[in-house]
């Protein structure tokens, strides 16, 4: 397995947020991964990072737990890993 891998995570909490932030677990869950360090962009239905396995994957399980810990009854995170020898903007670059 690479050492660097490409992931994407969509957080699916229930509820998604409260009355007043509707989508405030979801929220939560970016924050963390903006928090991390790893490269990472916020897409309409999920979030991609990329960076060391190990950190990718500490920070994947670290979103889930956030989800929840913000008050949200449960979720389901769907989660994509690539280990390829790609980066984020070489998969993206020429659609941007």
């Amino acid at each position: 397995m690479s050492d660097t891998v490409i992931a994407e995570i969509q957080v699916a909490p229930s509820p998604p947020g409260t009355p007043d932030d509707p989508h405030a677990f979801v929220e939560a869950a970016i924050r963390v991964i903006q928090a991390s360090g790893l490269r990472s962009e916020v897409g309409a239905l999920g979030t991609t990072l990329e960076g060391d396995a190990d950190a990718v994957w500490a920070t994947l399980r670290a979103a889930h737990e956030a989800m929840v810990a913000a008050g949200a009854n449960g979720g389901i995170s769907h989660v994509k890993i690539a280990s390829v020898n790609r980066t984020m903007d070489s998969l993206t670059h020429k659609f941007r």
